[in-house]
């Protein structure tokens, strides 16, 4: 496969066979939705139980071999590996000759736009990086979630409308990405998603140490609407006690999280003062309130 035969967006895109390096999560989902999408998943490696198990759920009836031997079957290679291990699997695969030109290789990766495929590249390969912004479980939930899911995509100009059918076709949303801004971008989408599973989690322990029965029943309209106004309004969404200037709560706050999840104290105070510089920075924090509330948030950063 050269350039000349790649996919036409306008049009439905030729089938390919599809090969998975690492059939974790994402892997073996994205190959699922590119069989929706009638292409052909002819291999996938992985070596856990957790992978072995993962493929006969999702890519049932396709085998699992070595990554020299997905690469020698498919026309489009899924390398879906931890972000610190693609550029060694990279070298790898250039090195023993494993990469054939004309072969579309697509790592998931958000960190990472093209050039860590630079040896494949020079191998002949056709490299495009495809990164969908949503989190994994590993089941077939997962493939109905990419409907509207955006995929950062970086990809050589001549490779962008390619790329972009390949998304289409997934149910997803293109969204360039340059390749300097990839790793600005990863970090902006690791900071909101990340941080809020652990935000969700402690907040979930805290109200069961407070005796809440069902703390996921009590949250769930709450978050679900500071979610949907940050959304909309950004900055402009923000409530509670530090918006207010409320230093007499924040500083009861502070010494219960410290009697009863000492642990949480640092992220609360952390949190707290970005809040207050945000509040403050868009008038809905009064200065003459600010100062007692950042006296506040600085003694317990002494305690």
């Amino acid at each position: 496969m050269n350039s000349s035969q790649l996919p036409d967006p306008t049009d439905r895109p030729a089938r390919l066979t599809v090969g998975v390096v690492g059939a974790g999560r994402v892997g073996a989902t994205l190959a699922a939705a590119l069989r929706q999408a009638g292409h052909r998943p002819v291999a996938a490696s992985g070596v856990s139980d957790a992978s072995v198990r993962r493929a006969a759920a999702l890519l049932p009836d396709v085998p699992l071999v070595t990554p020299a031997e997905v690469l020698a079957r498919a026309d489009l290679v899924l390398l879906t590996v931890p972000d610190d291990a693609l550029p060694e699997l990279v070298d790898g695969l250039a090195g023993t000759g494993a990469i054939r030109p004309g072969q579309l290789l697509v790592h998931t990766s958000g960190r990472y736009g093209t050039g860590v495929l630079a040896p494949a590249l020079r191998a002949g390969a056709l490299p495009l990086a495809l990164h969908p912004v949503m989190t994994f479980t590993g089941t077939s939930v997962d493939v109905q979630r990419l409907a509207g899911c955006s995929f950062g995509i970086t990809a050589p100009e001549e490779l962008r409308l390619a790329a972009e059918a390949l998304v289409i076709e997934m149910g997803g949303e293109p969204e360039w990405i340059a390749e300097e801004a990839r790793p600005l971008y990863h970090a902006a989408l690791a900071l909101g998603a990340n941080h809020l599973v652990t935000l969700v989690a402690q907040s979930m322990e805290l109200l069961r140490t407070a005796g809440v029965e069902a703390p996921d029943r009590m949250l769930g309209p709450l978050l679900g609407a500071a979610l949907d106004n940050a959304l909309r309004s950004g900055d402009g969404a923000l409530t509670g006690p530090v918006a207010r200037g409320d230093a007499g709560t924040v500083a009861a706050h502070v010494s219960e999280l410290r009697e009863h999840a000492p642990q949480t104290v640092a992220g609360y105070l952390a949190m707290a003062r970005a809040t207050a510089d945000r509040a403050l920075a868009h008038g809905l924090l009064k200065p003459e309130l600010a100062e007692d509330l950042l006296g506040v948030l600085a003694e317990g950063d002494l305690r």
